[in-house]
């Protein structure tokens, strides 16, 4: 594809709209009055071959709007079902968003998807739109995540309109256009599977192996060996999401991608005071979906899957095989995540107990995510006089000298050479994460018509991992009014 595609020329496909009607409605987007370009995310753009300068044009921001939509496309809201907080809430779909078809790229199909864009016949008792509030956060933490290598959604742009819209406030109005090889979730296999339709099941299943995991096909039982595959995935996202210290906020089944993929950013957070049971969404009361449960909130939602495809596996011991991918898978991944992080070159015994003990050292001192382990990577390995900087993370400094005493002897034995160990770990260790705070002041900026922190922001975090000198405030700890920040599902 030629880069500089405008976006009504898009060449799109919609395979989605390939299936019964039964698993969508055809619709246009609502029209929102008066839209205005927030911000643009250029390698987004570019992943689909279009001229991110380009879209700030009218006609751009039309379709982006929903206003217009590209020459080719098929506008639909797709129908599933889900858990949701762990209760089976029946019928959901694409309340608000629109998928407008897909368009080839490199990495195979991206779907592209207005979020916002008015009222679906799955709305429930919503309104259909997104507020300009979670459109901006969403915006950021797709383009964040995909820069820190997590799979992801991505997010094109983000347009807005003074349109008023009640929550708990009244808000402006703002649509996202997102993008992802797919938007099939688990819980589009829970709406068949519960409504007891085997034949849509099947048919779901078979385009989801044909389109994105062709190499199941010849397996002896492609369905469990979709959800080993799946199960797998999830395990290895969720191994991901614990090592940049990311918290979904709402890990319904509804919006678990089939992919393995992070989508549907809602009331997320990034941990800043270390806190396992950290609860990132103000509406989740019990705490379900806290930093510390998401791996076996993730496993549970594998087994929710499965349930689901055990129609076309049709063997409950294959079905348990599958599932039992996950625990090993998220293991291996953890741990070769955390050799990575804390710069060790080589899996040696005892590797585990010197992860426990950072944590409970994490856990009781508080001490920023983030700001440790990019500090960490300037430990010394055979200098034993105490890293001040270091210390002044840990209220208890004498705990963290004894951590440090026996991360060092392991950094000896394997001769660990320091100025190597460093570039290892700030290789994957960022600097600048999507701290809420940073959000807020990007999100009451736009709110007032000035969208220059918006892609300042997303410039900064689309590096994360580089120092940035002349933006070192964004990797700053958060401000005592921070504290009081709250994210919700209400968005």
């Amino acid at each position: 594809m030629n880069t500089g595609t405008a976006i009504n020329k898009l060449p799109l496909d919609n395979s989605f709209a390939s299936l019964p009607p039964s698993f969508y409605t055809r619709l246009m987007p609502t029209p929102l009055p008066a839209p205005y370009m927030v911000a643009v995310s250029g390698p987004a753009a570019a992943l689909i071959g279009l001229d991110a300068a380009a879209l700030a044009e009218q006609q751009a921001i039309d379709i982006l709007a929903g206003n217009a939509i590209p020459e080719q496309a098929k506008p639909l809201s797709a129908v599933y079902s889900g858990h949701q907080f762990g209760v089976w809430a029946g019928q959901l779909g694409d309340g608000r968003a629109i998928l407008l078809g897909d368009v080839a790229t490199q990495r195979g199909p991206m779907e592209l998807q207005l979020k916002g864009a008015g009222l679906t016949p799955y709305s429930r008792m919503g309104d259909g739109r997104a507020v300009l509030r979670s459109s901006i956060r969403e915006f950021l933490c797709s383009e964040a995540m995909a820069a820190l290598g997590i799979p992801t959604s991505r997010a094109l742009a983000v347009v807005g309109s003074d349109q008023g819209v009640m929550r708990e406030t009244v808000e402006t109005a703002a649509v996202v256009l997102r993008m992802a090889p797919t938007f099939i979730r688990f819980g589009s296999f829970e709406h068949w599977s519960t409504r007891d339709k085997p034949e849509e099941l099947k048919i779901l299943a078979d385009y989801v192996i044909d389109r994105y995991y062709p190499a199941l096909r010849v397996e002896e039982n492609p369905y469990a060996a979709l959800l080993a595959e799946v199960t797998r995935r999830t395990a290895e996202l969720m191994a991901q999401w614990q090592s940049v210290g990311f918290m979904h906020g709402v890990m319904n089944t509804d919006n678990m991608s089939i992919l393995g993929e992070t989508i549907d950013y809602g009331p997320f957070g990034f941990m800043e005071a270390f806190d396992s049971g950290h609860i990132c969404n103000h509406s989740d009361q019990q705490g379900r979906y806290s930093y510390g449960n998401q791996p076996q909130i993730g496993h549970w939602n594998c087994y929710a899957l499965g349930q689901a495809l055990l129609p076309l596996i049709n063997e409950i011991p294959a079905a348990q095989a599958a599932l039992d991918q996950y625990q090993p898978a998220f293991a291996a991944k953890v741990d070769t995540l955390l050799r990575a992080k804390l710069g060790l070159a080589t899996a040696r015994d005892g590797d585990r107990e010197l992860m426990d003990a950072m944590f409970t050292l994490l856990q009781e001192n508080h001490a920023d995510f983030t700001q440790f382990f990019r500090t960490l990577s300037n430990l010394k390995a055979y200098d034993d006089a105490p890293d001040e900087d270091l210390r002044d993370e840990f209220i208890n400094r004498e705990a963290f000298d004894a951590w440090a005493s026996l991360y060092r002897a392991r950094l000896r034995a394997e001769n660990s050479d320091d100025a190597a160990r460093k570039v290892a770990m700030d290789a994957v260790n960022p600097k600048y994460v999507l701290r809420n705070y940073l959000a807020q002041i990007a999100i009451e900026k736009a709110q007032n018509k000035d969208f220059t922190e918006v892609a300042r922001l997303l410039s900064v975090l689309q590096r994360p991992f580089d120092e940035q000198p002349e933006n070192e405030k964004y990797a700053a700890l958060p401000p005592d009014w921070a504290s009081h920040l709250e994210v919700s599902c209400s968005s």
